[in-house]
């Protein structure tokens, strides 16, 4: 897919084909691409859990927070983005620097994700709303663990609209300087 065509039709999708799964071997592959995505000295912070087929409607209360994202209930299949520690290399950076690598690293990661999902077609959404200890235990983590984002990924229902972007004016967010 042209490029930006891809960024023009990537949206948060929420309404999926619950009859449509997503293979595993798309799943797998959308992770691999994703592996590319650069992170602070290459340490990769984050281990991606994939959760599909059966287990994926009882995962979806996870994330169903506050009576948030009741559609998930119809979503084929989710990545949960494990938050690792920063390498050494990345600690040192993040104390001389003083901001943490590890989040930018996740956000990285995610784009990645959703942009090789939505370029083999099948579309997502980023979930923020989460309990952390719902998926630790979902997942036979001995540890509570942080998963900072979770992304809802399935075939958007027949019929579901590609939406217009609607952005700021390119002027108030970018500048140049010389």
């Amino acid at each position: 897919m042209d490029l930006e065509k891809l960024y023009l039709t990537r949206q948060s999708t929420r309404e999926y084909d619950p009859a449509k799964k997503v293979t595993d071997e798309d799943l797998l592959e959308i992770c691999r691409l994703a592996k590319l995505a650069p992170s602070a000295v290459n340490s990769q912070p984050y281990k991606l859990h994939i959760i599909t087929g059966e287990k994926a409607p009882a995962f979806a209360k996870n994330v169903q927070v506050l009576g948030s994202n009741k559609w998930t209930s119809d979503c084929p299949a989710f990545i949960a983005i494990e938050e690792g520690k920063p390498a050494v290399l990345e600690r040192l950076g993040q104390r001389l620097v003083k901001t943490e690598f590890v989040p930018i690293d996740i956000g990285i990661v995610s784009a990645y994700i959703v942009l090789a999902a939505e370029n083999m077609g099948i579309q997502t959404c980023i979930l923020g709303m989460r309990d952390e200890k719902g998926i630790s235990e979902f997942l036979g983590l001995k540890e509570k663990s942080k998963f900072p984002l979770v992304i809802a990924l399935g075939y958007a229902k027949e019929g579901y609209p590609v939406r217009e972007k609607k952005r700021r004016d390119f002027g108030e967010n970018v500048t140049i300087t010389k």
